[in-house]
C-alpha cells in the first residue's frame, strides 16, 4: 500500500486526527502530507492524555521518522504556521517540515473581510480564518505564494515532486485531507460549504498525487454527525436530546458548539462513492454505544455496536476497517487485514 488517503464523509470533526495519529504510529509512513483547504480546519489528538490541535501542518506529527509536508493546494497562514512549530516542538517537527513554494498566503486582511463579512460569517457561518477570501485572491490571481514570504524560505520544497519522488522509491505515503464531505464546494450543502473541493480527489491534486497513484481511499465517519455553522442536516437532533445523551462538543477551531444528529445511511453511501472509499473508519463508538469505551477486539464489543457497524457496512456498501472507542490512541480497533 504504497499510498493512502484519509478523509472525512461527513461535515468534518468526525474524528480524522485521532485515525490518522494511529496510522502514523502503526503503519510507520516515511511520508505525511496534508491537502485540504487550509487553517480553517482543525484536528485534535490525545497523546498520553494530552491533547495536540493543530490547524496548518500534518496531524500524523508523532511519528517523528516522517518527512512532513503541506501540499500545494492548501493555504498557509504564517502566524498559525510557527505557533504550530513551537507548540510541537517536542517533536522536532522544525526540522522535519515542507511547505509547498506555490502555497497561497492567508493575509491578516483575509481574516479580517472572513470575521467581519455579514455574509460569510453571519450567514454561511465561517470560521473567520480568512480562507474564502484567500482562495478567492487566488483564483483572481493577486495572492502572494509561500515563495513571496523571506521567513518561510528555510522550509520550502516542491511537494509534488518529493512525494512522487518518494512513490518510485516504494515509501509509504499518508495523505490527509480536512474537513469533510458534506462542506465540499462542489457536493456539499452549497452555499453552506467551504471555498473548495474537499472530496478524496481533490486532496490527492493538493499534493500532487495522480488518481493511479493512490492505493486506498479510508473515509471518516462519526457515530453521531455533527456540522459546526449554519447550513442543512437533515438527521440534526435538539440540543436538549444531544445534551441527555452526553453529546456535547465544540469546534476545534471556532470554540462554537457542534448541531449533532443520527448516523444517516444515504449520506454515507454516496459520500463513500464519490470519495471512491475502499475503507470505512468509524469513529465514537463508544457514544454509540457506552459499554465499547476501549474495546479494541471486534468479537469482544456489545452485540448492539457489533450490529451498528454491521449495518453500516451493508448498507454503505464499504467494509469497516478501523474502530474508534474511546478518544486515546489505543482505543481503536483495526480490521484492515481481514479486508
Amino acid at each position: 500500500m504504497p499510498s493512502y488517503i484519509v478523509v472525512g464523509g461527513q461535515w468534518g470533526d468526525e474524528g480524522k486526527g485521532s485515525i490518522i495519529a494511529y496510522l502514523a504510529q502503526k503503519d510507520k509512513p516515511e511520508v505525511i502530507v496534508r491537502g485540504g483547504v487550509g487553517t480553517n480546519a482543525g484536528h485534535s489528538v490525545y497523546i498520553n492524555g494530552v491533547k495536540y490541535a493543530v490547524r496548518q501542518l500534518p496531524t500524523g506529527f508523532m511519528q517523528t521518522k516522517a518527512r512532513l509536508l503541506v501540499g500545494a493546494g492548501v493555504l498557509v497562514d504564517p502566524e498559525v504556521f510557527f505557533h504550530e512549530l513551537e507548540h510541537l516542538k517536542p517533536f522536532n517537527v522544525e526540522k522535519r517540515v515542507g511547505i509547498d513554494y506555490r502555497c497561497t498566503i492567508i493575509e491578516p486582511g483575509h481574516r479580517e473581510l472572513d470575521r467581519t463579512n455579514a455574509y460569510l460569517h453571519g450567514k454561511i457561518g465561517t470560521t473567520g480564518s480568512g480562507c474564502g477570501p484567500a482562495n478567492a485572491d487566488r483564483v483572481m490571481r493577486k495572492a502572494r505564494q509561500a515563495k513571496d514570504l523571506k521567513e518561510l524560505e528555510p522550509y520550502l520544497t516542491d511537494v509534488a515532486q518529493e512525494v512522487n519522488d518518494a512513490l518510485d522509491e516504494g515509501k509509504l505515503i499518508l495523505i490527509e485531507g480536512t474537513q469533510g464531505f458534506g462542506l465540499s464546494l462542489y457536493y456539499g450543502s452549497y452555499p453552506y460549504v467551504t471555498s473548495k473541493d474537499t472530496s478524496a480527489s481533490a486532496i490527492a491534486s493538493d499534493v500532487g498525487v495522480g488518481p493511479t497513484r493512490v492505493d486506498d481511499v479510508i473515509v471518516v465517519f462519526k457515530s453521531f454527525p455533527t456540522r459546526v455553522g449554519a447550513g442543512p442536516f437533515p438527521t440534526e437532533m435538539s440540543e436538549e436530546e444531544a445534551d441527555r445523551m452526553g453529546l456535547v462538543e465544540y469546534g476545534t477551531v471556532t470554540g462554537r458548539r457542534r448541531r449533532v444528529g443520527w448516523f444517516d445511511y444515504e449520506f454515507a453511501k454516496y459520500s463513500a462513492r464519490v470519495n471512491g472509499a475502499t475503507v470505512l473508519a468509524i469513529t465514537m463508538l463508544d457514544k454509540y454505544d457506552k459499554d465499547a469505551f476501549g474495546v479494541n477486539d471486534f468479537e469482544k464489543l456489545p452485540q448492539r455496536a457489533k450490529e451498528f457497524i454491521w449495518e453500516i457496512e451493508e448498507r454503505v456498501g464499504v467494509p469497516v476497517g478501523l474502530i474508534k472507542t474511546g478518544p486515546e490512541m489505543e482505543h481503536i480497533i483495526d480490521l484492515r487485514e481481514n479486508i
